[in-house]
């Protein structure tokens, strides 16, 4: 096989592979090519490239490596900090009290105390957000990290080890047993080389290569094709590179993880609603109080600051670092449940999840194929024992020796006892791996047998044959051939069955038995093979020879066991209205059988789509296929068709978790709502392309971080009525002093600010710490569209801001009229002034610690659930009591906040207004449970 002379191909190859779809030109017809015309179509030799064409070809291609992920500068990500609404409009708030105190003649100390809190509050909430969201992105740093850094090259006729960025398209690379595949290659040569495609396909099985030709098809279908980032787990061979970088299949799951945008959570969504409206409502407050105040004579610095106090009351200054701490607390849960979540905002994101796209090998499943069931000598024999691990019994078991015996041998897996923490594990194909482990569970050692037999020769599995082959010397010199594979195939070519240790004529009866049995293991879910035997001639004997005239031992079953947890998971996303798609690369009935153990479907037609078959779905097609609520199963995926299911089902308003191991996942993981991958089998591409890594594997703990998202969203609503409750009673009595013409403020803005900081934020972190309640699961995912704030919260934010008002402003005025000084006569000085705005501000935080325990249950009366249930909680509105108290007498910070010490009569006003709160409450959630207990009443 000589070189061509050089032609147009040499050029083409000297240029830039087309950026269009990411492959050579001349990809799509090299399965089909000879040998031959494969080095023709690239232009290259069996003795590879001459080293100054490779050079030529490296101006040309550049090098073989994908390019690096870009980060944003750090300055940057802080100075991202400020752009919060809430961050903007303090700040400008900030801006203009710092202006109005350069301007005020004489300066007011109370302004540039109010400036410098304000500006204090937006640094200290940009720290929190900046510590708790910086993450650099990894995930392309993670696919370069997969491609092997050397390999084995002919260039000028002579094996090198290269550095495999130097890579060009032509190179001949030569691969063994355990080598990365370094680019995209077409075999020339193969002796028994199979692949581990699963980082691209999803695949769990090796996959035999050849070295001839094959019909035209998708790339990642050809069986002399090999891969970047998959490995040669079996054989040798040689290929000619036809891809390098980018332009591999690997370089195209990149380019589809690099264009993928990452998706803003419902959190996200509703927060930045809220700031609008919120900062909206602030700044429309302060202008009407400004317009009604300026016209009655009132000072113009004074009452415009009066009137950015206002505003500044209506901001929830401590909601980002609030809930910044809060959706820790709910990482933090997570990751004692083997849960790790990357990204804060994912936490509650996982609680309005509405559809679960899983895969199905290691997550509903253990990833270790067992055998349970063999059949020989026209009986089934039940094995016992799950796993790697050689622990069980088959029964009868010298029934099956042979059977296991032969199908031990033939096979290239082996089984390695545990070593530290790692438990047993197999290497090699996990199917011929649980032969092993049942040969083992009957007695028999796999290791001596082989020793006792060595193997002279091999005919490795074939997709057309759907048999394996080995050829072993016996003890007394002659040959034996082993032989496995497909039962009608293996059943095809017997002409004898092995019945009590001897060999008899196969009958056209016992062929229908056989056939009959294989039927009903493959009716269990079960993957069938068939195991036949027979004595040959020679060291190497033909393959007709040794796949002809064969005695059947028998029919193995066997499966990957679901995980234990995995149908109790199920069973409660069904109760939480969460639909459960599975998207795998497997076959369709391993699909639907896995599905069926694991309850993920229980009638008696899903509807099971191919790759191929959703290929043939045009975008409506795809919408009504997803619309429907039949039990869905989709198969033989590739990651183009995961990530269009997952943009389909966004499309339809869908919040989307997807979980995956490979490669071949992280597009579809970086693009979807929440993206799971999996922390002890997935590959580094997966674990930095999601948001959350599950330790463990198991789906059941994905439901878990489900239940955790909705508590922890859950408890957000409960802060935030909290919160803003009391922003009501700061408001209230600002108005009511204005329209009642009392010349000063009820509440002053760093008294505001001192409410919202000291006495407020911690509670409602201890409302976001509240434990998961036992219902969580029990209700639909909400709808992506749902207001953080509903009717419902707006009207318990209005309740209890209403109450907690009429209170604070009874205290105000009946304080100031007990005086019996006019308004006008009133000034900042005035101790009586003082005496009623420190009773504003203490009745404030005295109704928010009833408040707060208030709001801890929607409708569950708190004394039920118990008042120390959350004794965080306690202890935070003691502390906010406690400085309250120390505002009130303390001279240093009465100079601060113009206060005056209240009597213990006051205090006990103050108490009592508190007490009444809750018990008003107390008295709407007993009518709210009333209402539901009735035939047809709406549950609050």
């Amino acid at each position: 096989m000589s070189a061509p002379a050089p032609g147009p191909d040499r050029r083409s190859l000297s240029r830039p592979a087309p950026p269009a779809d990411g492959r050579n030109g001349s990809t799509p017809r090299l399965p089909s090519l000879s040998v031959p015309d494969v080095f023709a179509a690239l232009d290259s030799s069996p003795r590879g490239l001459p080293s100054a064409e490779a050079a030529a070809r490296q101006d040309g291609h550049g090098p073989n490596v994908l390019p690096g992920a870009r980060r944003g500068r750090l300055w940057r990500r802080l100075l991202a900090q400020f752009t919060d609404l809430f961050a903007v409009v303090l700040l400008v708030s900030s801006a203009i009290t710092f202006l109005a105190y350069g301007l005020g003649r004489p300066r007011d100390p109370a302004t540039l105390q109010l400036a410098l809190a304000i500006l204090g509050v937006v640094l200290l909430n940009a720290g929190i957000g900046f510590a708790q969201e910086y993450s650099a992105e990894r995930t392309a740093q993670s696919l370069q990290a997969m491609v092997p850094h050397t390999c084995r090259v002919l260039r000028d006729g002579e094996r090198r080890e290269l550095p495999a960025r130097d890579l060009v398209p032509g190179d001949v690379v030569v691969l063994e047993a355990g080598d990365a595949v370094p680019a995209d290659c077409r075999l020339v040569e193969a002796q028994e080389a199979a692949v581990d495609n699963a980082p691209l396909t999803g695949e769990s099985e090796p996959v035999g290569r050849v070295a001839g030709p094959v019909p035209p098809g998708p790339p990642l279908r050809a069986r002399n094709c090999v891969f970047m980032g998959t490995d040669l787990v079996a054989g040798t061979g040689k290929a000619v590179v036809y891809a390098t970088g980018t332009a591999t299949e690997f370089g195209r799951i990149f380019r589809l993880t690099a264009a993928a945008p990452r998706q803003r959570t419902p959190l996200q969504r509703q927060v930045a609603v809220m700031a609008r409206r919120v900062a909206g409502v602030a700044l429309a407050t302060g202008a009407v109080l400004f317009a009604v105040r300026v016209p009655e004579g009132q000072p113009f610095v004074d009452t415009f600051v009066f009137s950015l106090g206002v505003m500044v009351a209506l901001v929830p200054e401590g909601l980002p670092a609030t809930l910044s701490v809060s959706l820790a607390i709910g990482v933090r849960r997570m990751a004692r449940r083997r849960a790790l979540v990357k990204q804060l905002l994912a936490v509650e994101a996982l609680g309005s999840t509405s559809v679960i796209c899983t895969d199905k090998t290691g997550t509903l499943t253990q990833a270790e194929m067992t055998v349970v069931q063999l059949w020989a000598d026209g009986v089934p024999h039940p094995v016992t024992g799950v796993g790697y691990a050689p622990v069980g019994e088959v029964a009868d078991a010298p029934g099956v020796r042979e059977l296991l015996r032969a199908a031990a041998l033939c096979g290239n897996a082996r089984l390695v006892p545990p070593a530290g923490r790692e438990t047993w594990r197999v290497l090699g194909d996990p199917t011929e791996g649980a032969l092993l482990v049942a040969a083992r569970k009957a007695g028999l050692d796999p290791a001596r047998e082989e020793a006792l037999t060595p193997r002279v020769a091999e005919y490795p599995f074939d997709s057309g044959r759907k048999l394996m082959s080995t050829v072993h010397r016996d003890g007394d010199g002659t040959f034996f051939a082993c032989v496995k594979g497909a039962p009608l195939e293996v059943l095809a070519r017997c002409d004898a069955v092995g019945v009590a240790g001897a060999g008899t004529a196969l009958t056209q009866a016992y062929r229908a038995r056989v056939t009959a049995a294989a039927d009903g293991m493959a009716g269990q879910g079960l993957r069938v093979l068939a195991v036949a035997r027979r004595r040959v001639a020679g060291r190497r004997p033909p393959l007709a020879e040794v796949e002809s005239g064969l005695t059947l031992l028998g029919l193995t079953g066997m499966y990957d066991p679901p995980r234990p947890e995995v149908r109790e998971a199920v069973d409660a996303c069904r109760r939480a209205g969460i639909r459960i798609v599975m998207v795998t690369g497997d076959h369709p009935l391993t699909a639907e059988a896995v599905a069926r153990r694991v309850g993920i479907v229980r009638g008696p037609a899903p509807a099971v789509v191919t790759g191929a078959e959703l290929d043939a779905l045009d975008d409506a097609g795809l919408d009504a296929l997803l619309a429907g609520r039949a039990e869905l199963l989709l198969c033989r995926v590739d990651p183009e068709h995961k990530m269009r299911v997952v943009t389909a089902l966004q499309r339809r308003g869908e919040v989307v978790a997807v979980t995956g191991d490979g490669a071949n996942d992280a597009p579809a993981l970086k693009h979807a709502d929440i993206g799971v991958a999996m922390g002890a089998s997935g590959t580094d591409v997966a674990r930095e392309a999601a948001v959350m890594v599950l330790l463990d594997d198991s789906f059941a703990s994905i439901t878990t971080a489900v239940g955790l998202g909705r508590s922890v969203y859950r408890n957000i609503r409960k802060f935030l009525i909290y919160l803003f409750s009391h922003n009501i009673a700061e408001l209230v009595p600002i108005l009511a002093a204005t329209f009642a013409g009392f010349p000063l403020v009820p509440i002053t803005a760093v008294q505001i600010l001192a409410i919202d900081l000291g006495s407020d934020v911690l509670p409602a972190l201890a409302l976001g710490a509240e434990p998961m309640e036992p219902d969580v699961m029990d209700s639909p995912p909400r709808p992506r569209r749902e207001r953080l704030f509903s009717t419902a919260v707006m009207g318990r934010v209005l309740f209890l801001g209403g109450i907690q008002a009429v209170g604070v402003c009874a205290v105000f005025f009946w304080h100031i009229h007990a005086s019996g000084i006019p308004y006008a006569q009133f000034t900042k000085a005035d101790p009586v002034y003082r005496e009623a705005i420190t009773m504003v501000q203490a009745g404030i935080v005295v109704s928010q610690f009833f408040n707060a325990l208030a709001v801890r249950t929607d409708r569950q009366s708190v004394f039920r659930a118990g008042l120390l249930g959350n004794p965080w909680l306690l202890a935070a509105g003691c502390f906010g009591i406690g400085l309250m108290a120390a505002i009130s007498y303390a001279p240093p910070l009465q100079a601060v906040f113009n206060t005056a010490p209240l009597t213990l009569a006051e205090w006990a006003v103050l108490a009592a207004f508190g007490a009444l709160l809750l018990a008003a409450e107390e008295v709407r959630k007993g009518l709210v449970r009333r209402r539901g207990r009735r035939p047809g009443g709406a549950a609050g």
